[in-house]
């Protein structure tokens, strides 16, 4: 997926639909959290021993249902690194068409607390993205 250095596919499963038959809204939330996961697994695992994100933010706007037939791909990208936490953006593609977009914003935890997204993981992000992010 051009411009996501992270995409997947994800196949929509029965229990994602609603009465209506398309996938129900709070179901892309969780489309959200497998491309995040996907993009974090990117990073390296090493992060944990020292502290985890938290989901502080998140929105989605939708485009077009989708059903349970459409092949469904995913990509996330990180468009902003702040202190102490970072904004990731989501494409969700059905059948070829765009469905929904969103953004989540990501806060860095240790000790329970806000801490300073550590150095080590502001560059992989920016390795990853291919490119400087701003604040």
């Amino acid at each position: 997926m051009e411009g996501f250095p992270v995409s997947l596919p994800v196949q929509v499963r029965f229990c994602d639909l609603d009465a209506l038959g398309h996938v129900n809204n709070a179901v892309y939330l969780t489309y959200f959290e497998l491309a995040r996961t996907a993009y974090f697994a990117r990073l390296e695992r090493d992060w944990i021993a020292r502290g985890h994100f938290i989901l502080a933010r998140a929105e989605v706007d939708f485009k077009r249902p989708i059903h349970l037939e459409d092949p469904v791909e995913v990509g996330v990208r990180v468009v902003r690194l702040g202190r102490s936490s970072f904004e990731m953006e989501y494409q969700v593609v059905a059948g070829g068409e765009v469905a929904a977009t969103g953004r989540t914003v990501q806060v860095w935890l240790e000790e329970g607390r806000p801490a300073p997204l550590p150095e080590a993981i502001r560059a992989r992000i920016q390795a990853l993205e291919g490119r400087p992010l701003a604040p």
